[in-house]
């Protein structure tokens, strides 16, 4: 198989893998209709290039970082019991770096939209 099939076809499980995220997680639903509305923000408001890139790194830390949780979960109940305490402490500590992640990105937005909008 040549390298270019190959890198398609490894696209294609990408895909795959994100659609299944997509359709399965509500918070990364939540969070892809966040990210998408950050997007369009950026093409709406004249914003400076380290601004847009800024962004858009947020955007995709918390989308992957989303992904990462659904992963230690699917992980965590696979390996263990749904009520063992070690699996739910796993699962509150990655939902926490998703917390985290998710705040600073809505901390970094607003700071960098609030000088546009009070002009």
């Amino acid at each position: 198989m040549n390298p270019v099939s190959q890198f398609i076809k490894s696209l294609r499980y990408a895909l795959r893998g994100i659609k299944h995220v997509a359709m399965q997680e509500n918070s990364f639903r939540i969070q892809l209709l966040a990210g998408i509305t950050i997007i369009v923000f950026i093409f709406a408001f004249p914003l400076a290039t380290w601004e847009r890139v800024l962004l858009i790194v947020m955007v995709a830390a918390v989308l992957v970082l989303e992904i990462l949780n659904t992963i230690f979960e699917r992980i965590s109940d696979a390996l263990k019991p749904r009520l063992s305490p070690v699996v739910k402490e796993v699962k509150d500590m990655m939902a926490g770096a998703v917390l985290i992640t998710s705040l600073t990105a809505v901390a970094v937005a607003a700071i960098i939209f609030w000088s546009y909008l009070v002009q």
